[in-house]
């Protein structure tokens, strides 16, 4: 089950599953973050403000964003398997995302072996305020720690990113001044 949340104090809203936990009401968030943590895997879902990239072209620029993604990571892998255009449901007030989908091998602290994460991003670029508001989710298909979903609750899991995508709304662009 999903339903609407509000993001970034309601400058933003999207329809994410209800069974996500905001990750700020237990650990500190960053101020340019929302962070959403299932509670009974290890998938995620970040909304990020973020600085845009020099890339013009939006499928690269997607691309530019998964590769600092992987270096964050320390990623011992990384592939994108497919990039789209897709529309949202927003009538024209919130751009269409590019949307990518890839897979990153990720070796955790302490951890003897890499995990193989499956990275949902999409892409919303606002020009003129020169950013891109990236939404990941972050779906690990092996880990070490136990927090690996099946492929059908990778089906699953899919299907939500996608609802998000095409629901995200920015409702209030002086979130970006």
């Amino acid at each position: 089950m999903s339903g609407l949340r509000e993001l970034f104090g309601g400058a933003i809203t999207a329809t994410l599953p209800t069974t996500l936990l905001d990750a700020s009401d237990f650990r500190q968030v960053p101020d340019t973050q929302e962070v959403y943590l299932s509670p009974t895997s290890g998938v995620s879902i970040i909304v990020e403000v973020l600085q845009s990239v020099s890339a013009r072209d939006l499928r690269e620029a997607a691309a530019q964003h998964f590769d600092a993604l992987a270096h964050d990571n320390d990623a011992k892998s990384q592939v994108v398997n497919e990039t789209l255009d897709m529309p949202n449901d927003a009538n024209g007030t919130t751009p269409n995302p590019v949307v990518l989908y890839g897979t990153q091998t990720v070796q955790k602290f302490n951890s003897s072996s890499a995990d193989e994460v499956r990275i949902l991003l999409a892409l919303y670029r606002v020009p003129e305020k020169n950013v891109d508001l990236v939404m990941t989710m972050n779906v690990p298909m092996t880990s070490e720690d136990g927090g690996a979903v099946s492929e059908d609750d990778w089906g699953t899991a899919r299907d939500a990113f996608n609802v998000a995508a095409r629901s995200l709304r920015i409702i209030d662009y002086g979130l970006f001044a």
